[in-house]
């Protein structure tokens, strides 16, 4: 991204491999809490440097999730989102995905359970935040995902658009989670700049 004229911010949030097991496992039960604010904390600092201008978010799978969730909370800190792959509806997401230990892990039990990790994780899910949507955001998503089905990316672009949101979408009926044919990879990276150039290069 460098040589595409960008400042990459890319913070050990809570979450990443980069400080030990507790460290990685503090987001289970907690994907709205102390990562989030690492986020923010981030940004917050590289934005005080008088060489950075517009900021955009963007992430996939977990990161697509982020990019949904602080798209409802980001309170300006940034001019456009990308999310790939991403998590918009938890409740649906966990009684569509292939693979159900894991959501029923991180996401503290079952939609249905009452304990308090539960109700806080599905209470937030970023599809219930959408009204405070005011940014643009790029989504993209392999139709053949089973681990994030594709309705969650369709769910998120056409919520964006009846909420007045300038938003595009970038499907690929031959992809999986992560796009990996050469063809679609050049694709993807091509809008990816031009979503990115669009709304953070103009003033």
């Amino acid at each position: 991204m460098a040589a595409n004229g960008y400042i990459v911010i890319l913070p050990n949030r809570r979450g990443t491999t980069a400080f030990g097991q507790e460290w990685c496992e503090q987001i289970s039960g907690d994907y709205i809490g102390q990562n989030m604010k690492d986020y923010f904390s981030a940004v917050d600092e590289m934005k005080k440097e008088p060489y950075v201008g517009k900021v955009g978010a963007v992430g996939a799978s977990y990161g697509g999730y982020s990019v949904y969730y602080l798209a409802g909370i980001h309170n300006k800190r940034f001019s456009a989102f990308i999310a790939h792959a991403g998590i918009f509806n938890q409740e649906h997401m966990f009684m569509t995905t292939e693979e159900m230990w894991f959501p029923k892990w991180d996401n503290g039990g079952d939609p249905w359970d009452n304990n308090p990790v539960a109700r806080r994780h599905y209470e937030n899910s970023p599809h219930k935040f959408v009204k405070k949507w005011d940014t643009p955001i790029l989504v993209t998503h392999g139709e053949l995902d089973y681990r994030v089905p594709v309705d969650q990316g369709m769910a998120a672009f056409n919520a964006a658009k009846a909420n007045g949101v300038p938003a595009e979408m970038l499907l690929f009926p031959d992809e999986n989670h992560w796009i990996l044919k050469p063809q679609n990879s050049l694709l993807w990276n091509r809008v990816f700049y031009a979503w990115l150039d669009k709304w953070l290069k103009t003033e």
